[in-house]
């Protein structure tokens, strides 16, 4: 049999402490109903016994003997229940020796109810014995009896007193029902209690976690607001990591800003002398420099991305920065048509808007660069997509497309699938590097119209 272990219990802690509160007032509340309805019918029982007792010694008091053995008497017990016929309350004085003659009953006795033998029940020192039997309606009777001397003759009588039993058993499970009633709605209406107030005081917690969310989302800056004293130390030192992670970006930036411009220098010196070199080798020089050039660059970009995703969350429009970038490309190719598809619904991308702007350029410059007379930008989020936290961008074009055997080999580093084209071979590859460092994804597929289609899916705040 597996064990059940805490790790396999649900995470949420206001589930844990409910549940464990209510486990322990359930237990609760069963040892105390037990409790009460064992002491009801101990209580009910002695009280059952003791009357039973009570109206013996009064039979026994009202019944006496006449000169010639004859039993006398009229017994009132003051119990109506003896005088209703078959009512389970019943009494009877029998002779138990030579020389006593007659008998004496209730009202309510209307046949006669055996008892057993002394052998099968013996009397105890004080002549008396108690045991149960069944009554003229099948109830169940509690008997108490007792042989009793009469006179100086040692003429001697059997006294016995009826009880009806099932009656007891019957009042104390109503009793239980009730208390279980009873206990019942306590027990209801303390565990809803119980968890109303666990889930009022975890509600700082909840505060905490919209005011962490809010800054992931770039809506705030630091966790803001009056927190108990149990969780203020955690807002605090949140804060203060929040801070040193600023810190961290913000050095990570300038070292990288420090390094782009003490290689600037020394790459532009190599490039101009290559030029002045000529010759194949000057050339060589020349093309191997402005590939260092933009690697560098790239990499130094993808290292700043690395940094800030998990630490600092930014918030751009994407259709001010896609439109500015399509009526700059169309003023760049006149000859290409390029139309534009935005959502009526704002949308944010989770991202500096420097990385969105070299994401969106070189997907555009290649498109544009293979387009035969049409390019078009289109840009989707379903509804399905907001509650996701995403949306995508397509790019289509009408030129020769990739086949789908070499989309794969289009996305290395420098691989360049058709030579005749200018350029680097590196703008496919800085767009799944930047795509892959922000967690999204690109698809390379076939166009509707007849070229490639690039689709970039990319998280969003709301």
């Amino acid at each position: 049999m597996k064990r059940l272990s805490i790790r396999s219990w649900p995470r949420s802690l206001a589930f844990r402490v409910v549940a464990f509160s209510t486990v322990w007032a359930i237990v609760a509340l069963i040892v105390i109903f037990t409790l009460i309805t064992t002491l009801y019918r101990q209580a009910s029982e002695r009280g059952f016994d003791s009357l039973l007792s009570a109206h013996l010694f009064n039979l026994i008091g009202s019944v006496g003997i006449s000169d010639n053995g004859e039993l006398t008497g009229s017994p009132d017990l003051g119990d109506l229940r003896f005088s209703e016929p078959n009512s389970g309350w019943y009494w009877s004085v029998l002779p138990a020796s030579e020389g006593v003659t007659g008998e004496r009953h209730s009202s309510s006795m209307t046949e006669d109810i055996p008892s057993p033998s002394a052998a099968e029940v013996p009397f105890n020192a004080s002549f008396q014995r108690t045991y149960t039997t069944d009554g003229l309606n099948g109830e169940e009777l509690q008997v108490f009896e007792s042989e009793f001397v009469l006179d100086a003759k040692n003429h001697v009588a059997r006294f016995r007193v009826m009880g009806n039993e099932t009656e007891l058993e019957a009042e104390i499970s109503a009793f239980q029902r009730r208390l279980l009633t009873y206990l019942s709605l306590f027990g209801f209406g303390m565990i809803s209690i119980n968890a109303i107030a666990i889930l009022f005081g975890l509600q700082p917690l909840r505060r905490v976690r919209d005011a962490l969310a809010m800054v992931r989302e770039g809506t705030a800056q630091r966790l803001t607001g009056r927190f108990p004293v149990e969780i203020e130390p955690l807002a605090n030192e949140t804060n203060a990591l929040i801070e040193n992670n600023k810190r961290i970006v913000e050095r990570s930036r300038t070292q990288v800003g420090n390094l782009a411009h003490s290689l600037k220098t020394p790459l532009a010196v190599l490039v101009n002398e290559g030029r002045a070199l000529g010759g194949a080798k000057g050339q060589l020089i020349a093309e191997q420099t402005a590939s260092m050039q933009k690697q560098i660059e790239h990499y130094l970009q993808r290292a700043r991305v690395a940094a800030q995703r998990d630490s600092v969350v930014y918030r751009t429009p994407v259709a001010p920065l896609v439109e500015r970038m399509v009526r700059v490309m169309q003023k760049l190719n006149p000859r290409t048509s390029l139309t534009l598809s935005l959502p009526e619904e704002p949308i944010l991308f989770a991202g500096e808007r420097e990385d969105l702007e070299e994401l969106l350029g070189n997907l555009l410059e290649n498109a544009m660069k293979w387009a035969e007379s049409a390019v078009r930008v289109s840009v989707r989020c379903t509804p399905a997509d907001r509650i996701a936290g995403r949306f995508d961008i397509d790019i289509e074009d009408d030129g020769p497309g990739i086949p789908e055997e070499k989309a794969r080999e289009a996305v290395k580093r420098g691989r360049r699938l058709d030579e005749t084209k200018p350029g680097t071979g590196l703008g496919l590859a800085i767009v799944a590097d930047l795509v892959n460092e922000y967690g999204g994804t690109l698809a390379l597929e076939r166009s509707n119209l007849g070229g490639l289609r690039a689709t970039v899916r990319l998280r969003s705040v709301s």
